[in-house]
């Protein structure tokens, strides 16, 4: 069925989902406006038809409204309860976005993957398991290739894993074959209206199972453990402290942060029966991600690793805690309204650490929080210089047999357009000296 031939269809955001909803919608012989804040100069038109779409951009992209519209694609970075898209839904407009026309196309099974961090790892970790027992598996969400292009490749026997995020999952009515929930805590306050409403998004991934589904939580957190009670899925529970040891050995994989995201791997793994000696041999093989605690390389006796993904303190205490070795890390970026108290608590608990330079928006609050908790290494305020200048620092004050860590536990806005141009600037400027 083509519901949208002829219809009048806009697309809010133009990043890779705004693409893909594109392409799609070009297909389908829809009326096409896209619509996005970026001046068309900022974006990627690249191999476009311009005749096939209009554009609405700049600052003001919005003002022209989006009542006049039969359907709005709204990608994840734009807020759902934005008062045009309200006001649309009001005057029955069909709110829909990528994430939701995929759970409604799609043929195969499902499998989803929530929580504050470690999706992108688990997700792409319960891929590479399944690819190599043969089952005929793809990866999407905010990872692999874009949802809607994808489809006519998906048969009926084919699994897709999804990472999905709150934005995504803030409006869905649909839930997958198999939810898996990792740890959740505060993150994307400056999106979210408050920390409820986040979790009301992320309980999403479960609210609208079967009895025939499966529900895969981490049984050490309680925000985790608690999504058992919207569920009418089989729950099955993991934990890093329940992990085989044999899981646990030979990794590449650095953290034992990461053994929560084996577990919930192993545990979906064995809802398809999956060879163990194929399950040992792929978390054994399986390489970090690119900016998730990525090891760089090793240069006049100093280790860098980039974690720029790490946009919360969480995951950077996680971090810190996967060295033994002296640690220069590099802090902060932009203000998110998270509480940094819980960042400078955990960092006067851990010996190793020498060295903190601090950059971006929350640079006073990180001092403050390491001051309160009374941290007894070097601290050095940065403002907002260029990596060039911070790479040069954390050299300068570094030690031979130590480690240098980019992983900010802030998002890049104030200073970089996102944690992936954070993450290549870092690498590219730590290179320069190899």
């Amino acid at each position: 069925m083509n519901e949208y031939q002829g219809k009048k269809v806009a697309i809010l955001g133009f990043g890779l989902e705004g693409r893909d909803s594109l392409n799609y919608l070009i297909k389908r012989g829809a009326d096409i406006t896209v619509f996005d804040k970026k001046n068309e100069d900022q974006m990627d038109l690249s191999g476009l038809d311009r005749s096939s779409f209009k554009l609405l951009c700049g600052e003001d992209y919005l003002l022209t409204g989006l009542s006049s519209f039969n359907y709005v694609f709204r990608s994840p970075g734009v807020y759902r309860y934005i008062r045009q898209i309200v006001e649309a839904e009001k005057k029955g407009v069909k709110i829909t976005s990528n994430t939701k026309e995929f759970f409604k196309r799609c043929s195969g099974e499902i499998i989803g993957v929530t929580g504050t961090k470690g999706k992108g790892t688990t997700a792409t970790l319960v891929y590479e398991i399944l690819k190599n027992a043969s089952k005929d598996v793809f990866l999407a969400g905010n990872i692999g290739s874009g949802m809607l292009e994808l489809l006519p490749m998906i048969k009926k026997d084919s699994l897709v894993v999804l990472e999905l995020s709150s934005f995504q999952l803030i409006d869905l009515q649909s839930s997958p074959h198999i939810a898996v929930v990792l740890n959740i805590t505060s993150d994307h306050l400056d999106w979210h209206k408050d920390q409820k409403e986040y979790l009301n998004a992320k309980k999403n991934i479960v609210k609208h199972q079967k009895a025939s589904d499966y529900t895969v939580l981490n049984s050490q957190y309680r925000s985790s453990k608690d999504f058992a009670n919207y569920t009418r899925a089989k729950v099955i529970y993991y934990s890093k402290d329940s992990l085989a040891e044999k899981f646990k050995k030979g990794l590449i994989l650095r953290g034992e942060h990461n053994w929560e995201n084996i577990a919930a791997a192993v545990a979906v793994s064995k809802i398809y029966l999956v060879d163990e000696n194929i399950l040992l041999g792929t978390i054994r093989s399986f390489k970090s991600l690119e900016h998730r605690l990525e090891y760089i390389g090793s240069i006049e006796g100093i280790d860098y690793y980039n974690d720029s993904f790490a946009t919360n303190p969480l995951p950077t205490l996680a971090a810190l805690h996967s060295f033994k070795e002296p640690i220069t890390v590099i802090l902060g970026g932009y203000d998110k309204g998270l509480d940094y108290d819980i960042l400078g608590k955990g960092i006067s608990k851990i010996d190793n650490i020498n060295n903190i330079i601090l950059i971006g928006q929350v640079e006073n609050k990180i001092f403050n929080s390491l001051k309160r908790y009374k941290f007894k290494g070097k601290v050095i305020k940065m403002g907002s210089p260029i990596m060039t200048k911070i790479v040069e620092k954390a050299r300068e004050i570094s030690k031979q047999g130590g480690v240098v860590l980019l992983s900010p536990a802030a998002a890049s806005f104030d200073m970089f357009s996102n944690y992936k141009e954070r993450g290549k600037e870092f690498k590219k400027e730590v290179l320069k000296y190899k």
